[in-house]
């Protein structure tokens, strides 16, 4: 593991300390969950916002409607 150095403005100082305290957990920990939760919501806001551009290039909506339409014929082949 390695080693990390920052400053923090005293207010969210404050706030770490009072809640590693409250939670009986070092800051260190509660630093790394609260990084590991933020970095996952900006990897899953980079997921949505690629579906919403996505959702807008006709190419790509083209090319999931005609495979949408070969996925409901193969159901309908099999159900028969």
């Amino acid at each position: 593991m390695a080693t990390f150095t920052s400053s923090l403005p005293d207010d969210l100082l404050q706030r770490l300390a009072d809640y590693a305290q409250k939670l009986s957990l070092p800051k260190n920990k509660l630093i790394e969950n609260a990084l590991n939760l933020y970095l996952d919501h900006l990897k899953r806001a980079e997921y949505v916002k690629s579906y919403r551009v996505a959702g807008e290039d006709e190419d790509i909506l083209m090319v999931a409607e005609e495979g949408m339409a070969t996925y409901l014929k193969q159901i309908d082949d099999e159900a028969r």
